[in-house]
């Protein structure tokens, strides 16, 4: 079988100090060294936006890269909920950021949800051993990117847009339409393959470091062995885990996002901000009215969390069900992870906008980069509209009726 061939200057050797593997007990020991690492530039990045390429290499330097893959292919093998655990934690640093590092370990889970055994090891070994980063071109609304049956593999051709990561990766997983079966098919190729060209027009106001580019595919050539899911091919109940991996990084950075705004809120009410003239108190944090809002935001982002735990652990014991996880089984994950995304959506959304309630007029400065955390929630939350996670949440209550899978649900 041939090996990944990526440009050399983009082959990353594992970095001087990284161990390629991390003990349970050191990961969030790791995790909060970069959050830290990354929160020292966060507010000036967000305001510069485009590629954060040294931010990115603090990340390849950590070994976190390597957290989601088995342990057969030089891996960490840690859970997916450890994972989603990192995404939370890189998040209330910098939700960009952490957005790029979950997208990484989400096409991670792709290669290992649709490929075969070989696969695994074709594309999951090198990433390791040059500890690669993965990006993605898999936007399944976006059908502009075609594939043509040519000899025993395909001809790509097309754009997609919405391409987390995408830009400064080393590996893509990408999605084309093949109109022949009218279905999609799903690969993985370098990058820098010969024909992929990934433009850096990200432009929204918010999440403006997550490297989200438009791909372009002029006449690529696709071996089989870099297809993970060929058209017409109906996924497996646990091959259909990859949307639910999806939604709970997603998830994870709502989450990440409420918990941050409600960190500085707190912070800022407790150093720095003075009482209004008829509160009667001393203190800011003294304010009744500032304490009940506190408790608001305390709920929304509790509630949010111990279902982001459920739905985690949900998640990791429905793949180590392996080929015998059933429909039912997987529409359970669904429930979990749609009860959580809700929850974390509206956290997220709730305490980004509502700190300045309880901070007040001077917190706008711009050197505290406050607004960032609504700006960032609210771009991503827009992924995929809430209501609809709530109108699957009601048909299960209403009809015991388990959300169909998409790439979405």
């Amino acid at each position: 079988m041939a090996k990944i061939q990526t440009d050399p200057d983009t082959a990353h050797a594992p970095a001087a100090g990284a161990a390629p593997a991390r003990a349970a007990d050191d990961i969030p020991r790791a995790v909060q060294a970069l959050a830290d690492q990354l929160a020292a530039t966060a507010v000036e990045r967000d305001r510069q936006g485009g590629h954060a390429a040294a931010e990115r290499e603090r990340i390849r330097a950590s070994g976190l890269l390597r957290l989601s893959v088995p342990t057969q292919y030089g891996g960490a093998g840690a859970s997916w909920s450890t994972v989603l655990a990192a995404v939370r934690t890189l998040a209330e640093a910098d939700s960009a950021l952490a957005h790029v590092f979950g997208f990484h370990h989400l096409q991670v889970a792709g290669v290992l949800l649709y490929g075969t055994p070989a696969q695994h090891d074709y594309f999951l070994r090198p990433t390791v051993e040059r500890n690669l980063f993965w990006g993605n071109a898999l936007n399944p609304l976006d059908r502009r990117v075609v594939a043509r049956a040519e000899l025993d593999g395909y001809r790509i051709d097309g754009v997609k847009s919405f391409s987390s990561g995408s830009v400064g990766s080393d590996l893509l997983t990408f999605s084309a339409w093949h109109k022949a079966s009218g279905t999609a098919l799903i690969a993985a190729l370098p990058t820098r393959a010969e024909g992929i060209t990934v433009n850096p027009d990200w432009d929204a106001f918010g999440q403006r470091q997550t490297d989200s580019g438009t791909v372009r595919f002029d006449h690529v050539r696709l071996e089989p062995v870099q297809v993970l899911q060929a058209p017409g091919v109906d996924p497996a109940p646990r091959a259909t885990l990859r949307s639910q991996v999806a939604q709970l990084i997603m998830t994870n950075l709502y989450l990440g996002i409420a918990r941050g705004a409600f960190r500085e809120a707190r912070r800022y009410v407790r150093d720095d901000a003075r009482p209004w003239f008829a509160s009667g108190v001393q203190r800011h944090a003294d304010d009744p009215y500032v304490q009940e809002r506190f408790g608001e935001f305390w709920l929304r982002v509790q509630a949010a969390q111990a279902l982001a735990d459920v739905a985690g652990l949900r998640l990791d014991a429905a793949l180590a069900r392996g080929p015998s996880l059933t429909a039912d089984e997987r529409g359970e994950v669904a429930v979990a992870g749609a009860q959580a995304k809700v929850l974390a959506h509206r956290a997220a959304l709730e305490v980004g906008d509502g700190l300045f309630d309880v901070t007040g007029a001077s917190s706008t400065a711009a050197r505290y980069g406050y607004d960032r955390y609504w700006r960032n929630a609210r771009v991503h939350t827009l992924h995929d509209p809430v209501a609809y996670k709530i109108r699957d949440l009601g048909r299960y209550a209403l009809l015991d009726q388990i959300p169909e899978p998409t790439a979405y649900s």
